[in-house]
């Protein structure tokens, strides 16, 4: 029944002239031929389209066959037979189509699916899609509305994250992202051919720089790379990612113009409609360039081998800001990578303090700080931690102090703030120990930066469980300096500020002491007695009420707290103790002078 219905709208058309062919032939036509499909009757269908008098109906009309024989393909439970006859329709609707009509056909087939059918879609119909684009004049908008509907649909993909995720590619992007190199490389061959510059080819140049760059962001900038040692050859994204540089290569500006001019006044393109485009998303595939070639060292080959570690450093700062930036686990290992690959091209304490006035060196440090307290993956606080005191090692003494004021200033963060402080500790021991002494770590600018180190935010009031890595790392720093540092001597300039920190640190945290310890052995009593009734209670724990925890758990956390106190006051009972012991000493040998 479909096949005579299908035959005799071949008829009809048959007797009409190609201007005369209405809407609702073109329905009838697309009805009946999905018909035919359904019912199985595909070999009949063939020889309609074969057949030399449809010619100018399959022409006009046959490109509505597009979805229904697509499906077919894609559907896995039709025979083999009648797969292979499907093929056959389909090749030969892409040789007799408009190619117009065919061209919006395909991307409407493309835009359609979800998930894993995605990757099926475009394999299937890339090779189909590069033969109908090469068929017509306008190449240059037609190939940016294709690629960009295929980046659309990729972006959608979940990208492969292990070793066994890549090899398995369930969601076929490794495969896409080959097939898409195949697909692009006849229209980059084709602007590299063509000599004259016409305004055509430079439009279409630009829509290939376009893709390339949304490529570098996606899938590229979250994209894992294999150990060049197991990957033998086989790392899909690597593949891709040379590829892509290297069509940004053959059809940009040179490489390593275009590489390095990124975000200065004059820029290294002149398409206005690409430079207009966001700016993150810009920024996103810089960075993953600059990944790319640094650390993967694709094309590295390609840049000239002049250029100084400082000059690279510089360069790469403001790619690291864009990565720590993110949150996905990939991106900030790439920008901890990035970071490590460019300090560990310079020597300690070369990079001078003036380089902290370009704005990414102060921020970098910051996102590492942010990656340490606030990122959920243990491996890569430690990364951050690591990079962070690397980074600290290639500052000059005076950037080392800038940066230390810096962090003390912005990290709201006991642990970092702790660390820090023994950075500070290590510079002066290491300013003491020299001949000529590091005015940055002694004497007066010393006691600027001491100013931020022993003192309480709050005074008295302030939270000691809160800041207890802080205020730990302060008493283990005065007791260094107690006991290095001779009253006669005073090379730090501690025994003239000894009052100011009396005053401002040691007397408020006995007075912070006492009333904690006297809160939590309150709280120890109430929880005591609410393990004897057996009653669930809320408690206060640095700040913040911890409710309905069972009381011999609240106990464990109490004396915990109990015990930190007591650590710190020990401390701040020796130092005290150091102190007494040298003023009394000095006293002592100054009278012995008289």
């Amino acid at each position: 029944m479909a096949v005579e219905e299908f035959q005799s709208i071949i008829k009809r058309c048959q007797i009409l002239e190609e201007q005369d062919f209405k809407e609702e032939d073109f329905g009838l036509f697309q009805l009946a031929g999905q018909r035919c499909i359904e019912e199985g009757h595909i070999d009949q269908l063939l020889e309609i389209i074969q057949n030399e008098k449809n010619k100018v109906i399959i022409k006009n009309m046959g490109w509505n066959l597009i979805g229904p024989v697509v499906r077919c393909l894609l559907c896995k439970d039709k025979e083999d037979a009648k797969r292979k006859v499907c093929f056959l329709i389909f090749d030969l609707l892409v040789k007799l189509c408009n190619p117009k009509e065919l061209l919006l056909g395909l991307l409407e087939l493309i835009e359609e699916p979800s998930g894993k059918q995605i990757s099926q879609s475009i394999l299937l119909l890339l090779q189909p899609l590069q033969t109908v684009i090469q068929k017509l004049h306008n190449k240059a908008y037609s190939i940016g509305l294709a690629l960009s509907t295929l980046w659309n649909q990729l972006s959608l993909l979940p990208v492969p994250y292990s070793k066994e995720q890549i090899q398995m590619d369930d969601y076929g992007l490794c495969q896409c992202c080959k097939a898409l190199i195949e697909f692009t490389k006849p229209f980059v061959e084709e602007v590299i051919d063509n000599k004259e510059n016409s305004l055509e080819n430079e439009k279409l140049k630009d829509e290939l720089l376009k893709f390339c760059f949304k490529s570098l962001k996606c899938p590229l900038l979250t994209a894992q790379f294999l150990e060049q040692s197991e990957e033998g050859g086989n790392d899909p994204f690597r593949y891709f990612a040379s590829e892509i540089i290297g069509f940004l290569s053959a059809i940009g500006h040179p490489f390593p113009k275009m590489i390095f001019n990124h975000g200065r006044k004059k820029r290294t393109w002149n398409y206005l409609e690409f430079e207009e485009e966001e700016d993150k998303q810009l920024a996103d595939s810089m960075a993953s360039l600059a990944y790319l070639v640094f650390v993967q060292g694709i094309r590295i080959d390609q840049l000239p081998m002049v250029l100084s570690p400082l000059y690279l450093l510089q360069f790469n700062m403001g790619h690291i800001e864009v990565f720590l930036q993110r949150t996905e686990e990939s991106v900030i290992s790439k920008g901890l990578e990035l970071l490590e690959n460019s300090l560990l091209r310079i020597e300690d304490s070369s990079l001078l303090y003036q380089y902290l006035e370009i704005k990414s060196f102060l921020t970098v440090p910051q996102g590492l700080v942010k990656v340490m307290t606030l990122c959920p993956i243990e491996t890569l606080r430690k990364k951050s931690l690591a990079m962070l005191q690397l980074y600290i090692n290639k500052l000059d003494s005076q950037g080392k102090y800038t940066l230390f004021r810096c962090l003390l200033n912005t990290s709201n963060h006991s642990g970092v703030e702790a660390f820090i402080i023994q950075n500070i500790k290590n510079q002066i021991d290491m300013s003491l120990k020299r001949t000529h002494n590091n005015k940055w770590f002694t004497g007066p600018q010393l006691v600027s930066l001491l100013d931020l180190v022993l003192f309480l935010p709050e005074g008295a009031e302030t939270d000691l469980l809160q800041n207890s890595d802080r205020i730990m790392a302060s008493l283990n720093l005065l007791r260094y300096l107690v006991i290095k540092d001779n009253e006669n001597d005073n090379q730090t300039g501690l025994w003239t500020e000894l009052g100011n920190i009396e005053n401002n640190f040691l007397k408020p945290l006995h007075i912070g002491l006492n009333m904690s310890k006297a809160h939590y052995e309150a709280e120890i009593k109430n929880s005591q007695e609410a393990q004897k009734s057996k009653d669930l209670c809320s408690i206060t724990v640095g700040g913040e009420e911890i409710p309905n925890m069972p009381p011999e758990m609240q106990l464990k956390v109490l004396h915990s707290a109990l015990f930190t106190f007591d650590l710190i006051e020990s401390v701040l009972a020796r130092v005290e103790e150091l102190i007494e012991i040298k003023t009394k000493s000095t006293s002592e040998e100054n009278i012995g002078i008289k």
